[in-house]
């Protein structure tokens, strides 16, 4: 299991509109690729300066599922995103191998 973590910081102008977004459209558009079982967006309790901070997670059973999604998904999904909110943004990418998972 390999989890995506994207961090963004949006700015504050577009927020609500962002978050919105992200919730009915973007989302929902990463997870209809097939290739992650769920996500996870947390707020980071912690001041951003110039914005506000997010990390969204999606989960992927495989390293090939993932593969697939930045070789025939991802560019799109990413140009729709800088298309709507291009320049009130930052955001880095990480890929995390999950070694030890518990549910409580």
């Amino acid at each position: 299991m390999v989890i995506y973590n994207i961090t963004v910081s949006i700015d504050h102008s577009v927020h609500e509109d962002w978050l919105e977004w992200m919730r009915s459209e973007h989302i929902p558009d990463v997870l209809n690729t097939g290739m992650f079982s769920e996500c996870r967006m947390s707020k980071i309790l912690a001041e951003e300066e110039g914005g506000l901070a997010y990390s969204i997670q999606y989960t992927s059973p495989s390293m090939e599922k993932y593969e697939k999604y930045l070789a025939d998904y991802a560019d799109k999904l990413k140009a729709d995103h800088d298309h709507k909110f291009g320049g009130k943004y930052a955001a880095f990418r990480t890929l995390l191998d999950v070694v030890h998972h518990v549910n409580g």
